[in-house]
């Protein structure tokens, strides 16, 4: 036996038009004047108006910040504390996917901690408590609604994590109706995030206990059994839900039991080409497992009994189906097609070097040589 500590979210609301029960949440945390945190693109598609006219009808005084980014910056962070300050908010929501909910836990920190973003970056750097915070994942995949995590990109090509319990929020709210509007693309790309979270944390040589295993396994069983069908009816609620509680679950499990390779060679390709997040982490996912299956065969085995239709239970028998996986879901399944050049990859796996945190978890150990091979697999890709 060894000593373990899990930490979560400590309210999960699942259900449809659950998102219209926020001012609920908002009385039982004292919040009256709340931040709600989210992207132009919401806005545009009407998804903010009901959850805005239900805070209002419940007489709170909501005020939108709608400038939230892809991989947001410390300049978007600032903007959003600077909207909170000048509204006097008491509290704030996310209504988004992953970069929304990144930007508010951040803001909500920064409220109230007497310390700038810059001291922020790293594991435990926070110093004070936070405002109260709702997150309202619109997307299946990035499980920030049930992480202490959120990251932040610092410069033109860096992005820079804070990792701390503060972070957590004090509710999630999950609502199928607000992800069936998704692109099939962003629907695949998150999809593959949460099954790498999943896989990840399953995986991870440290801090992995029976709790995160647990829910890292159940998460891969609702999302293998669910993606291709969201993707093929769109308008399949039951699906999606099942999508959103994978996510959170591999939220939950990679939050305690933290992610290692995949996500620390995936960052750079944002950084540097502006990918997507989960395709990052899709293009590197099957280099990857090949490379750690000599230490994690017997986990990766493990991981085919929660996947859908016959697979042979070896490391090998999860590669392939997750290969098939990727190439059914439409996504790019090579770094060239993605559009990376092959002239990068030095600079990709220097850059890949930085992520020690992420890369101390793995289950083999990465060199910088190492991480050129696995950019190079990942630039041939799935042929």
């Amino acid at each position: 036996m060894t000593d373990y500590l899990f930490q979560t979210v400590s309210t999960i609301a699942v259900g449809t038009d659950r998102v219209l029960t926020l001012d609920g949440f908002c009385k039982q945390l004292g919040v009256s004047r709340p931040l709600l945190v989210t992207d132009s693109g919401l806005v545009g598609l009407g998804l903010i108006d009901p959850p805005a006219a239900a805070l209002a009808a419940a007489g709170l005084e909501a005020t939108v910040f709608d400038e939230v980014e892809a991989d947001p910056s410390e300049a978007v962070v600032e903007r959003a504390l600077a909207r909170l300050r000048q509204a006097d908010c008491d509290g704030v929501i996310a209504v988004g996917g992953g970069s929304s909910m990144d930007t508010a836990k951040v803001v909500a920190a920064l409220a109230v901690a007497d310390q700038p973003l810059s001291e922020m970056y790293g594991v435990d750097q926070i110093a004070g408590a936070r405002l109260p915070l709702i997150l309202v994942p619109t997307t299946a995949g990035t499980g920030s609604e049930a992480t202490p995590v959120a990251v932040i990109t610092t410069g033109d090509t860096t992005k820079a994590g804070i990792s701390d319990a503060t972070l957590l929020p004090d509710v999630a709210v999950l609502d199928a109706a607000l992800t069936t509007g998704l692109p099939p693309a962003v629907t695949a790309m998150t999809g593959i995030d949460a099954m790498v979270h999943a896989i990840e944390a399953f995986t991870s040589i440290h801090r992995k206990n029976p709790i995160s295993d647990a829910l890292a396994l159940e998460a891969m069983k609702l999302l293998t059994h669910n993606l291709l069908t969201v993707l093929d009816e769109p308008h399949n609620l039951a699906a999606r839900e099942s999508m959103l509680l994978g996510s959170l679950f591999a939220g939950q499990a990679f939050a305690n039991a933290p992610v290692a390779a995949v996500h620390a060679l995936a960052y750079p390709l944002g950084g540097h080409f502006h990918i997507p997040h989960g395709l990052s982490n899709s293009l590197m996912l099957p280099s990857v497992l090949s490379f750690n299956a000599s230490a994690a065969g017997q986990h990766y085995a493990a991981l085919t009994a929660c996947l859908p239709g016959s697979v042979p239970a070896t490391a090998e028998g999860l590669i392939a189906w997750l290969e098939e996986m990727i190439a059914a879901s439409g996504l790019p399944r090579s770094l060239e097609a993605a559009g990376v050049p092959l002239s990068a990859i030095p600079t990709l796996a220097a850059d890949a070097m930085t992520q020690q945190r992420l890369l101390v978890n793995n289950p083999v150990p990465v060199s910088e040589s190492d991480a050129v091979r696995l950019y190079e697999k990942a630039w041939e890709g799935l042929r």
